[in-house]
Parts: C-alpha cells; sequence; structure tokens
C-alpha cells in the first residue's frame, strides 16, 4: 500500500514527490494592481521547505472586474510575468509541485470587489446583504470565459508553474453552472446535467489544448452542494467520469458554498440544507471522505481529499484503503509550515491544534448560534485568524496563535476595505 512519503505519477507522465498536498487557500497578498509580488514567493518557498509534495494556489483570477475578495492575483495578459515566474520558482524551491489554481467567483463576488457580479442566472447570494444580484452571462462572455482559463493556464506554464487546478466547487462560477439552484438557463449552458456541467468540461479541454498534454490537469469538485434542489453526490459521480475520460491528473473532491459552508465543518442555513451531516463524516476526520469513497468506486482516476484530516493515523488509513491517492492539508500548514514534512518522515504523529476560534462560550455566540450574523461572524472570524498567520509567514515571520479572533476579523476587515479602495483609484 502507498504511503505518505511515496511519490504518486500522474496520468500526464509528472511525478509528484510525495502524497502531501498544501491545499489552495487565498491569500489576498495582491496589491492594486492585482498582480503577484515578493510576498507570493516569500510564502510558498517556506511552505515548499516544509516538505510538501504539492503546493497549490489560492484563487488566481481571469478577469479583474470579479474578483473573490481584493488580494486575488488576476492574469488577463503576460503583465507582472517576472513576479509569476519568481513565485513559481520559490514554490519549487524543494523540488515540489506548485500548481496555480485558476477560478472565476461569478455571483461569489462580494459588493467590496464588484457592484455588477455575473453568474449562470440571476439568482442571488442570500448572506447579510453583501452581494449583489448577478446578471446571467451571454453566450458570448461564456466564450470569453472559456478562452481567458486556457490563457491563464498557458500562463502558468510559461512561468514556471508545474500544474494548473481549475476551480469548480465551493460556489464559484463554475460550480454555479452546475448546480440547478443557481443555473436556470435554458440553452446549451443549462437544463440537464450534461448542459449544465459544459462549461467546466470546455474549461477543461481548451486548458489541455493551452497547455499540452504532459502538463497537469487538475479539478477541483464539489462532491455536494448541500442545498436543496442543487448539485448532489450522483451528479458529482457522472461529472467525475466526464472528467476521467478527459484525463484529467488529479481530481480533488471539497464542498459546500457560502450559503453551506461545509468546507469548514460548519452548518449553513437550515432552511436551506440539503441534508444534515452524514454520521460517519462526523465520526471521521475528513469531512468529505465518504463522498471521496463513492467517486472512486465508480470511476477510478488519481484523486486528492482536503478538509479535516489532522492525525498520520487518520491520514494513513485512507491511503491504505485505497480512498485516495493525495491527502490536502489547509489550515494546518497555516501554523506549522513543516508539518508535511514531519508527517510524511513519520516524526509527528498529528498537527498543531489551533486555540478556540469562537466569539463567545455560548450557544448563541458560538458558531453553532441560532442567529445567522452571529453564525457568519464565526465563520469569517475564523477565516481570518488564518489569513493572519499567512500574512505572517508571507512576511518572514513565524506564526502567532495568540492573535484573538476578534482582532483577527477587525484587521482582516481594515485590509479589505483598504484594498479595495486602492484597488478602485488604480483602475
Amino acid at each position: 500500500m502507498p504511503e505518505l512519503a511515496d511519490p504518486l505519477r500522474l496520468p500526464c507522465g509528472a511525478t509528484l514527490p510525495n502524497r502531501i498536498a498544501k491545499a489552495a487557500m487565498t491569500e489576498g497578498l495582491a496589491a492594486a494592481d492585482d498582480q503577484a509580488n515578493e510576498r507570493h514567493a516569500r510564502l510558498y518557498r517556506r511552505w515548499a521547505s516544509g516538505g510538501v509534495g504539492l503546493s497549490i494556489t489560492g484563487n488566481v483570477m481571469v478577469d479583474r472586474r470579479w474578483l473573490e475578495r481584493p488580494g486575488n492575483v488576476v492574469i488577463e495578459d503576460r503583465q507582472g510575468w517576472a513576479a509569476l515566474a519568481a513565485w513559481a520558482k520559490a514554490g519549487t524551491a524543494a523540488g515540489n509541485h506548485l500548481w496555480m489554481q485558476i477560478s472565476h467567483p461569478g455571483r461569489q463576488c462580494s459588493k467590496m470587489s464588484s457592484s455588477q457580479p455575473v453568474s449562470a442566472s440571476t439568482e442571488g447570494l442570500d448572506l447579510l446583504g453583501l452581494f449583489a444580484r448577478p446578471r446571467a452571462l451571454t453566450g458570448a462572455e461564456i466564450q470569453d470565459v472559456i478562452q481567458r482559463f486556457a490563457t491563464t493556464a498557458a500562463i502558468a506554464r510559461e512561468t514556471g508553474f508545474t500544474g494548473v487546478q481549475v476551480h469548480s466547487a465551493h460556489g464559484y462560477l463554475l460550480a454555479q453552472f452546475l448546480s440547478p439552484v443557481t443555473n436556470k438557463r435554458e440553452d446549451e449552458w443549462g437544463g440537464p446535467l450534461e448542459n449544465r456541467a459544459r462549461l467546466l468540461l470546455e474549461i477543461v479541454r481548451a486548458t489541455r489544448r493551452a497547455v499540452g498534454d504532459d502538463f497537469p490537469v487538475g479539478v477541483k469538485l464539489n462532491s455536494a452542494d448541500f442545498q436543496k434542489g442543487g448539485f448532489d453526490l450522483p451528479d458529482c459521480v457522472q461529472v467525475a467520469r466526464w472528467l476521467a475520460e478527459e484525463k484529467i491528473d488529479l481530481l480533488e473532491v471539497s464542498g459546500g458554498t457560502y450559503e453551506q459552508p461545509k468546507l469548514f465543518g460548519y452548518e449553513g442555513r437550515a432552511e436551506t440544507a440539503a441534508e444534515p451531516q452524514r454520521a460517519s463524516t462526523r465520526r471521521r476526520e475528513a469531512y468529505f471522505l465518504d463522498y471521496a469513497r463513492e467517486i472512486r468506486a465508480a470511476y477510478p482516476l488519481p484523486m486528492m481529499v482536503t478538509g479535516g484530516f489532522r492525525t498520520r493515523a487518520a491520514m494513513a488509513e485512507a491511503l491504505a484503503a485505497d480512498e485516495l491517492d493525495v491527502v490536502g492539508l489547509g489550515r494546518p500548514v497555516c501554523i506549522d509550515p513543516d508539518l508535511p514534512g514531519r508527517l510524511a518522515a513519520g516524526t509527528v504523529e498529528a498537527a498543531t491544534p489551533p486555540p478556540s476560534l469562537r466569539f463567545g462560550q455560548s450557544r448563541w455566540a458560538g458558531p453553532a448560534s441560532p442567529l445567522m450574523l452571529m453564525k457568519f461572524m464565526n465563520v469569517q472570524g475564523e477565516m481570518a485568524w488564518y489569513y493572519r498567520q499567512i500574512l505572517r509567514l508571507a512576511d518572514g515571520l513565524p506564526p502567532d496563535p495568540s492573535i484573538s479572533i476578534g482582532a483577527a476579523l477587525a484587521a482582516h476587515a481594515r485590509d479589505e476595505l483598504r484594498l479595495s479602495r486602492a484597488r478602485g483609484r488604480h483602475g
């Protein structure tokens, strides 16, 4: 059976040096020009030195008009080529892979980034008034999106990244096309699943043409949206089949949206939830491993699972059971960037647990609060706490677990507002 330290040969011929990946986490390090800089290089050099086999960047946007958050890197052309090359060189300094995650937020583009988001249809995002109602993309605009993904992928290869990952999860644009909740179109891009999956598959094909057959192309896909009437596990299994036919190199299984943030281990709005969390998933560390097992049983292809892994024993068990090929780690490497190497070497048995990250001990103040505002504040505060650790690593500083969740959220909100205003002035 494979072990964490074993290499993995991908269908395209490339080889990952071990089975541990730093999963994509949005960095927010770009300035008002939306370009990569020395902080990206410093951050990913640090993660490379920690022994990870594969690092995947956070959302790299294909269109400056629509960002997942201020601070995203945007690649529309070859501007900033040297900084991208420096980032790629630093991120592969230890002989590991660095893949660029390519993304479009669609309707999950806050008012701070754009007051006129786009999506498959006009279904709005009901989340405390932070997101404007989108308009539906035209057919010509959809073709433009496909070309933008391919252009960004080609530049990734040119600048030294060793692979790309197409982001089709977590409620971003490609996931919006996949889900019946957000895709109400009646043309060739909507209706039956084969039409709703058309955008993802066309992007995968265009990306493969842009980068060649010997360059890794991965996809991040929701196992389910966990929303009533949404993209579900049978849909995911069918899309995985189509992706296998396209000979993608690595399928990362995740799940959830902004409204149902299962990727963070939280329950979202009860009135829109499709089902409670599976009991077996609650007992296990990895949130999406049950779903990944069913997908893999139907259509075996190289698979990565991210979300919840904390102990070496659970990772080794999943590998030994042939439930996955790559273990994805996100938040644990923000507070212990050397964790992947130590896990692979067997010198540590578990990730360092973070401090208690919640606004209060009562039911009303914590992440399970029945008040949507408090639930949202806890989710955002926890995210902000990890953002502060990423910023420290990017500045060459060690993580600081003593930062409070309140201070982290306040600093994050201040930085987002400042950068949003600077982007507006930058034009």
